[in-house]
């Protein structure tokens, strides 16, 4: 593709890189995530079960930046994926290899943020790695991207693009320009001086910033979400993954892409800033982007509120699995309230928890591992409480929804 004669080659294109305007507002929605987030942190007392949630988070977050992205794959099917149990029907094998993908990336870079705590996340590296680490996990069929024109571009995991594109009516940097618009993009968004009210802020501008810059040929709206996600860990503002933005973001697709592309324009007057991009238009962005942080941490504070989730627990056996004997039943709901406090109990603690002895207490054991409601890692270890696929619409409704919800 020839060069557009106006291609952005300057790194002085893209500011501003924080918005001047509406600063009250995003200074307010700062605080509250601040609040919100430390509620959420504390809402769960085990550390076994806030374990189980994020496991079950890290799924649908998959789920939901599938659907940002056009695609659709149910839980069930995710499950099946993560233990190698693919369909043969092309489209839907790709969708879960993509939802397998995107989870091992979120696992690893929740490691690697573990290990490593003082990783620049808004590195070219870490965002080059992330890229690499999500495309390592799809079959090198899928390595290419098709230009607006229909040229297709071959792509090597983990490396900037080495064409120019047309993103709808934003024609991003010159790929030749991407490693100056990097440097530039790290130097701003990890400067020492940024002062920490600014901080999520900012995180919000570069999520949209790396959207501008378009780095790869493919996948680029993946690892900006996975690159906030791990900006907020940084932060202090992930609750140990206790909640996803792409929830947010999918279910206001519309909303989301719209605040992209009105954020890639040009300043409108003398009135919305100084920089080449509407100031305005970032500073909207940011408003939208942080209150969806906020009412994702809201809603999952909601949703995981012990004392409701064993009511949800107690509603499921009772008139969901009538299937099962309702002495069992009774007897499963008192073991798994337990467990959404404790956490983890040992075998000898049940008898004491469902009112049984010896072979009947090992019965609601084995009924409860069977049907997967809890879970252990040997013969004669602790037992978890488990969330497989069948649950989750009676344990956590609303949580898997069909969206977008908003008109398209």
């Amino acid at each position: 593709m020839p060069a557009h004669p106006s291609i952005f080659r300057n790194t002085s294109s893209m500011e501003p890189l924080l918005p001047t305007t509406g600063r009250a507002e995003l200074a307010d929605l700062s605080v509250k995530i601040f609040q919100k987030s430390g509620e959420l942190r504390a809402s769960l007392p085990s550390k076994s079960v806030r374990q189980e949630i994020s496991r079950l988070v890290c799924e649908m977050n998959s789920y939901y930046s599938n659907l940002i992205e056009g695609h659709k794959t149910l839980p069930r099917d995710i499950e099946k994926a993560l233990h190698q149990d693919f369909s043969t029907q092309h489209e839907e094998r790709r969708n879960q290899q993509l939802s397998v993908a995107h989870i091992k990336t979120e696992r690893s870079m929740r490691a690697r943020l573990e290990e490593y705590p003082e990783t620049d996340v808004f590195s070219s590296e870490f965002i080059c790695w992330l890229h690499s680490e999500f495309y390592s996990s799809i079959p090198k069929e899928e390595w290419f991207t098709v230009s607006e024109e229909g040229k297709r571009f071959p792509l090597e995991p983990g490396k900037l693009r080495d064409h120019n594109v047309d993103v709808g009516k934003h024609t991003p940097p010159d790929h030749t320009a991407l490693e100056k618009f990097f440097q530039r993009f790290q130097a701003f968004y990890t400067d020492a001086k940024l002062p920490a009210t600014d901080r999520l802020i900012a995180l919000a501008a570069a999520h949209h910033r790396l959207a501008w810059i378009h780095p790869f040929g493919d996948g680029n709206g993946r690892v900006a979400r996975l690159q906030s996600q791990a900006a907020m860990i940084t932060a202090g503002l992930d609750t140990e993954g206790l909640y996803t933005l792409s929830r947010g973001l999918a279910r206001s697709r519309p909303t989301y892409y719209k605040h992209l592309q009105e954020a890639d324009q040009p300043r409108h007057s003398d009135y919305d800033g100084r920089g080449n991009l509407s100031d305005k238009a970032l500073s909207q962005f940011c408003i939208y982007f942080l209150t969806q942080i906020l009412d994702q941490i809201t809603f999952m504070l909601n949703l995981i509120e012990p004392f409701k989730l064993q009511e949800r627990i107690e509603t499921h056996l009772r008139f969901i699995r009538l299937d099962i004997d309702p002495k069992m039943r009774n007897h499963l709901t008192k073991l798994l309230r337990e467990l959404v406090i404790q956490g983890e109990i040992t075998r000898g603690a049940v008898p004491h928890i469902v009112g049984l002895k010896g072979t009947a207490s090992r019965e609601v054991i084995r009924k409860a591992l069977d049907e997967r409601l809890i879970s252990t890692s040997s013969e004669k270890g602790p037992l978890k409480i488990h969330f497989p696929s069948q649950v989750l619409e009676s344990y956590f409704p609303l949580l898997f929804t069909d969206i977008p919800t908003e008109s398209q």
